[in-house]
């Protein structure tokens, strides 16, 4: 590979592929933490290079306490990627975020039990701040970017990541609610804010 990916694509439900890509090679990596979910996909994308990772596997066979958060986003730091945009399906807690729209978060909680949340472990221990999980550089990018294509997009909304793979009950969804969650989903943790978390973040 003679250049970086600029960027990664981390694709969740129904996207295991890329559309779009050219001059593609495909990378069977091992690292620390065991295999990614997939081999991780580069090609060129408008000139530049891009990496593609299908999130659960490519026909989806692994399910999200399942997926080995830490081996994928290990995987794409080892191939250079420095920016991850992440795709998920969600549910929505608003009315006025509605079915087929796209929503970029601003903020998460982690209602998730059964997951490895850090890479630091077995003696080395590092406290990490996560209070902008999300980079507000690359989402102000992202927004601009969807709202372009006329795609109706809302900026900002707190998401709360649950267990799974069984979706919420309504008494679930109207506490969640309650608390002023916008969106609801299953993989947003700890992928994004322990394991991949933005530059303003690191000190």
């Amino acid at each position: 590979m003679e250049k970086a990916p600029v960027l990664a694509i981390i694709g969740g439900s129904g996207l295991y592929s890329m559309a779009g890509l050219q001059n593609v090679q495909e990378y069977a990596l091992e690292t620390p933490f065991g295999r990614p979910s997939a081999p991780v996909v580069v090609g060129d994308l408008e000139g530049q290079p891009v990496a593609f990772l299908a999130r659960h596997g490519l026909g989806h066979p692994i399910s999200p306490s399942e997926i080995n958060y830490r081996a994928n986003i290990y995987a794409l730091k080892s191939l250079g990627v420095e920016r991850i945009v992440a795709i998920s399906a969600c549910g929505s807690l608003r009315e006025d975020y509605a079915p087929g729209e796209i929503a970029i978060p601003d903020q998460l909680f982690d209602f998730t039990r059964d997951r490895k949340r850090s890479f630091f472990e077995s003696g080395l221990v590092a406290h990490i701040s996560v209070a902008d999980p999300f980079c507000p550089d690359l989402s102000t990018q992202l927004f601009e970017a969807v709202k372009a294509t006329e795609a109706v997009t809302h900026r900002g909304g707190d998401f709360i990541t649950i267990e799974g793979p069984r979706f919420s009950t309504r008494a679930e969804s109207n506490v969640f609610r309650g608390w002023g969650m916008a969106l609801i989903g299953m993989t947003t943790s700890p992928e994004a804010f322990r394991l991949a978390r933005p530059r303003s973040a690191m000190r």
